[in-house]
């Protein structure tokens, strides 16, 4: 990996814990990954970096924070999150797990003797996931393993297979916790609040903690950067090379960082990570639980946001279809300065797109919330993902489809659609052929025929235009047959052992 140097305009000072000790680094670029300084600054070459976009896992480190008193683990993508963005937090690679006289954590005991290594080049990215189910299931305890392959989705192992890994994920519970390889969480906690008192303001990295500043500081800043995880910036970096003189991240901000229920949606905040926004909307409709699984893989959930994978708007995205058949909306925000207050604006999640990676926000406005409708009475919902692995890909095409269907006619339909067309879409055609419609064959053999007509794909390295168009109509007939209770095809009713044996 060759170094980017740091420029005048980048002289920031991050600092973090690490091994309960404070790690302070001067004149750290704004567009240094974690990856990077870990590897080039502190020499951690225990992690490292596979792909570069968050695909592969063998970069994976911990991060702790402490949130109402309590330390949350989450394991992250260290290629693509930007170092500053871990000022003020905990931060575990896989040289921290071991203590002083070599006895290993029980990460990496149950990985030697599962014999879950082969040529090792993944192992710590593997280990570092497996650490941080540890911490969250206070040692390990209970993990079976549909909830081992869950979270390990995002490591992808080229020589060993999964068997021995998932092995050493269900063993590691049983397995003694050496002196000097646990983590003292009150010391933690007590040292990150510490720090978080001694931050000082950064000119390059702009973090700021409350909505008002945040507001502000785009108003002033139009021109930088914009970060919510960094889970797509972090590849301009990599693999376009992209260099940013300035970044807003708008991580920080309270009031963004949480979920609010109402009688009739609930508001998902820009700054909520996609692991808490999904475990949100599995909430309130459980059958989302494998599509929000197949949303890349964990270490990508825990960093990313739905605010940031909706602002920014790809069209393979599969957030935004599934918003799109929710019926959900967006509030967009600015600093009004003549008035001396925040001004908003709501429309329809459909609405923000003008074009390919192009929206109606203005340069000083940020979206900073998504209003998701609660389920109604009568009401389907099905969202589907193709994609050429089961796990950590990305959507060939996306369809999400909810349904009211009253005295056997289509009362209500909202369909959206990913990864044909330049922008995430709803299927406004389909609709207007299904809507008062009576729900028989008839009706959805001329809705799927509306759907492929609808859209005009490209060919690309997932999918031939042909073929999307051709999966659009079956995924229809399919929502239609598990509709008439025919449920053996979906892939929800298959368990983890069934998938391991197809592999």
């Amino acid at each position: 990996m060759l170094a980017r140097m740091s420029t005048e305009i980048s002289a920031q000072t991050l600092t973090f814990l690490r091994r309960g000790q404070p790690v302070t680094l001067r004149h750290v670029a704004p567009d240094r990954t974690l990856l990077e300084v870990l590897r080039e600054d502190l020499h951690c070459t225990g992690t490292k970096e596979g792909c570069g976009e968050g695909d592969c896992g063998a970069c994976t480190v911990v991060l702790g924070e402490a949130v109402d008193g309590q330390l949350e683990y989450k394991a992250i993508n260290s290629c693509i999150r930007l170092a500053h963005s871990v000022n003020g937090l905990a931060v575990w690679t896989v040289e921290d797990l071991a203590n002083e006289s070599g006895e290993l954590h029980p990460a990496q005991e149950a990985m030697v003797q599962c014999h879950g290594s082969q040529c090792g080049f993944c192992t710590p990215g593997f280990v570092m996931s497996l650490f941080g189910m540890y911490q969250n299931t206070h040692g390990g305890k209970g993990i079976d393993r549909a909830h081992a392959q869950a979270d390990l989705s995002g490591n992808l192992c080229r020589c060993t297979g999964y068997r021995p890994i998932l092995d050493a994920a269900q063993q590691m519970g049983g397995l003694p916790l050496p002196q000097g390889c646990g983590v003292n969480e009150a010391a933690t906690v007590a040292a990150l609040q510490v720090l978080r008192k001694d931050q000082e303001d950064g000119t390059t990295y702009l973090r700021p903690t409350r909505l008002t500043e945040l507001l502000r500081q785009r108003a002033a800043h139009p021109q930088a950067q914009v970060v919510a995880g960094c889970t797509d910036v972090g590849l301009w970096v990599t693999k376009m090379h992209k260099r940013f003189a300035q970044v807003l991240d708008v991580t920080a901000v309270r009031e963004l960082r949480r979920v609010e229920g109402y009688p009739h949606h609930i508001a998902i905040g820009a700054a909520v990570t996609l692991t808490d926004a999904y475990a949100a909307l599995v909430k309130d409709r459980p059958q989302l639980q494998t599509f929000a699984q197949r949303f890349a893989g964990l270490p990508v959930r825990n960093s990313g946001t739905l605010g940031g994978n909706v602002a920014n708007g790809s069209p393979i995205g599969d957030s935004m279809p599934l918003l799109i058949g929710l019926g959900a909306s967006v509030v967009l925000m600015r600093w009004d300065a003549k008035r001396g207050a925040i001004a908003h604006r709501e429309l329809r999640l459909e609405d923000l797109y003008t074009g390919y990676r192009t929206n109606v926000m203005r340069p000083d406005e940020l979206l900073a919330w998504i209003k998701v409708p609660r389920p109604t009475a009568g009401e389907t919902f099905k969202a589907y993902k193709i994609s050429k692995r089961f796990d950590d890909d990305i959507s060939a095409v996306c369809l999400a489809i909810q349904m009211t269907v009253t005295e056997g006619v289509v009362a209500q339909v909202s369909i959206g659609a990913g990864g044909v067309a330049a922008t995430p879409a709803r299927a406004r055609q389909t609709e207007a052929a299904l809507r008062g419609q009576p729900w028989t064959p008839d009706t959805v053999k001329a809705a799927v025929a509306a759907l492929r007509a609808e859209f005009q794909p490209i060919s690309d390295m997932r999918a031939s235009a042909a073929y999307r168009q051709a999966v659009l109509g079956n995924l229809l007939q399919r929502f239609w047959l598990e509709s008439q209770g025919l449920q053996h095809i979906n892939l929800d009713n298959l368990n983890a052992a069934t998938l391991e044996a197809l592999a």
